[in-house]
């Protein structure tokens, strides 16, 4: 007869899971060196500089390993272009650098939504968030015009994406970010 321990059994954990687009260095650096400058003054937790292509996905680490492979084989390098600076309604939204929704910027993300059976409520809005907090309206407006001073052409920015990222972004942490970590990453192929 066999005994099982409960103990033993192993019930698949689940987290919220997240896939960012990663700019290049050179650009990465620049966005954290202006991310920092805005956090010295505005506060607000630390957060690599990416652009999120699917949001937060409920899934075991082997579903989502299996489904972020699967998006990234699926998929080339693809270029953003910046539109402008925007202040928005949501902590995570901040200060945020909105980008062109470009045929090749939507087709991306829907194709990994695709890859992770995520079902957007809006639609598809391309944006790399510079700031993190709870501001007031004239906070915002104050963090825009810093944006300015600390990057003069932050809103002309014009880059290739070529790496996509896997991330444990877990919605009920929503104060330093600290749960917030990197799983995986991938290169995606050349045009």
């Amino acid at each position: 007869m066999e005994i099982t321990n409960e103990t033993d059994v192993s019930v698949a954990q689940k987290n919220d899971y997240s896939v960012w687009a990663i700019p290049p260095e050179d650009m990465g650096e620049r966005l954290k060196k202006l991310m920092g400058g805005l956090r010295s003054e505005f506060g607000g937790p630390e957060i690599p500089p990416h652009v999120t292509v699917v949001g937060a996905v409920s899934l075991t680490e082997q579903d989502a390993l299996e489904k972020f492979r699967s998006a990234c084989e699926g998929l080339k390098a693809y270029h953003v272009k910046a539109d402008r600076l925007v202040t928005g309604a949501f902590p995570s939204q901040c200060l945020y650098l909105l980008f062109q929704s470009t045929p090749e910027v939507m087709d991306a993300s829907a194709h990994c939504c695709r890859q992770f059976g995520y079902k957007r409520s809006n639609r598809y809005m391309p944006h790399l968030s510079l700031l993190y907090g709870t501001l007031t309206n004239d906070k915002k407006k104050k963090a825009q015009e810093k944006a300015y001073v600390l990057d003069e052409s932050i809103d002309g920015l014009n880059f290739q994406i070529s790496r996509l990222a896997l991330w444990i972004t877990d919605r009920q942490d929503k104060g330093k970010l600290e749960s917030w970590k990197q799983v995986a990453e991938c290169s995606l192929s050349a045009n």
